[in-house]
């Protein structure tokens, strides 16, 4: 019995290690690194609500300007940044001319922090909250280059400039593909100014944050300047097509994009034989959208076969859903002369199951990023994609085989031992 008992653990541990060694290892790569020094524009709310007593007994104005102070002080050196005020100007009642206070303090570019602290000090509360012009304003004040983006807004209150809808400035120029990033800050906000400027945020991928204490402001913009100089991928956008005859070439890097509720999206990508493309997809759900939804990356051939897929599926609310899949191309022998191989173009579809309410704007369509990579193949067999991902049978095969000659081990090891004991 406890010869038996050894056996068996040997046979499992064989199929373990058999199995650990077919395991997929993990790779890292390199980080591109940005190429210009990064631009940060910090948008300030100095409408007259700014008044209110109520961070650390003192006005959110006076909070306000500590916490710049204190990140003006921690700017790291490689980050342009910029400061453009709203509400600073006029203190009238005329809507129009309200709706138009807004203006650039310090100019984006290289910080003279005594200048930059100056700026801030002469500001007082006094107008009105003119968010969606800001915005566009900062987003004029940051062009140019290929440097990353980021927009740091700093308010109390919600939009007084209706029907110019701030949450509809900042999805049209995140449809703009220069991957410019609004974060939002919000001080001691309420119902309404928390849902604006999450769906701000949210609509270029950036993030919200509810402030009650001085403390907390200086270090969450801190935080967001920080997060600018590091090094990023810029993407570069691009429009995919209803066919793939028609769809963009596409080289490996980061690319956006925007679909529609339920569209396909095509692209293509040309591989060499002997090389790997590896590709992923994301799909923001910037706006509310219904339960049970679902996003498809396929890779095909010209001639519409289908070659690998991936897909994701979800069910609830949720910001963001990515999918991705890898095809290596088998290398070809070595064959007469010199000629260079041919590449194989290789579509990309890419495809959603969203859907939203009726009260819920379909256009633009949802942001979507499309990571294309294309490395050398594999060449160990430790690799699951030397057997050609999505064609899963050789890894099957594989285990098959295996457990079909344990059990003949098995078989015979208990033969041999049930004679031995016969003969004893």
């Amino acid at each position: 019995m406890i010869t038996r008992k050894r056996l068996a653990t040997g046979a499992c541990a064989l199929l373990a290690a058999l199995s650990v060694a077919l395991t997929p290892t993990s790779a890292s790569a390199d980080e591109p690194v940005a190429k210009e020094s990064p631009k940060v524009e910090l948008v300030l709310d100095v409408s007259g609500s700014m008044r209110a007593r109520d961070i650390d007994g003192k006005s959110r104005m006076a909070a306000a300007k500590q916490a710049f102070n204190e990140v003006l002080d921690a700017v790291p050196e490689e980050v342009r940044l910029g400061i453009r005020t709203l509400g600073a100007d006029y203190p009238g009642q005329d809507r129009k001319r309200g709706c138009e206070d807004t203006r650039q303090l310090y100019p984006v570019g290289p910080l003279d922090r005594t200048e930059a602290k100056a700026a801030v000090a002469t500001l007082a509360p006094t107008g009105w909250t003119p968010i969606g012009p800001a915005l566009l304003g900062a987003a004029k004040d940051l062009e140019g280059g290929d440097a990353t983006r980021r927009i740091v807004l700093i308010t109390d209150g919600e939009d007084t400039c209706a029907p110019l809808d701030p949450c509809q400035v900042a999805r049209e120029i995140a449809a703009k593909g220069i991957h410019l990033v609004i974060d939002t800050l919000g001080l001691v906000p309420d119902a309404k100014t928390r849902a604006q400027l999450t769906c701000i945020a949210e609509a270029t991928g950036g993030t919200y944050t509810s402030v009650h204490r001085t403390e907390d402001l200086s270090r969450r913009v801190r935080q967001l300047v920080d997060r600018a100089a590091d090094p990023v991928v810029v993407p570069v956008a691009t429009e995919g097509t209803a066919r793939c005859a028609d769809a963009p070439p596409l080289k490996p890097g980061l690319y956006t994009d925007r679909e529609s509720f339920g569209q396909h999206r095509w692209y293509r990508v040309d591989l060499l034989p002997g090389q790997e493309l590896r590709a992923s997809v994301s799909v923001s759900a910037d706006r509310a959208v219904n339960n049970d939804y679902g996003v498809l990356l396929r890779a095909v051939t010209l001639r519409g076969r289908e070659i690998v897929r991936g897909s994701e599926a979800g069910d609830g609310r949720t910001d963001v859903i990515s999918t991705g899949l890898r095809y290596p191309k088998p290398d070809l022998d070595d064959g007469p002369g010199d000629a260079k191989p041919a590449a194989e173009t290789v579509c990309l579809q890419v495809s959603n199951s969203f859907s939203a309410p009726p009260s819920v704007k379909t256009t633009p369509g949802m942001p979507i990023e499309l990571t294309v990579d294309v490395v050398d193949g594999p060449s160990a067999a430790s690799d699951v994609a030397a057997y050609g991902l999505g064609r899963g049978w050789w890894l099957l095969g594989t285990l098959v085989v295996v457990g079909f000659l344990a059990g003949l081990i098995w078989g015979w090891l208990s033969r041999w031992r049930v004679a031995l004991w016969r003969t004893n």
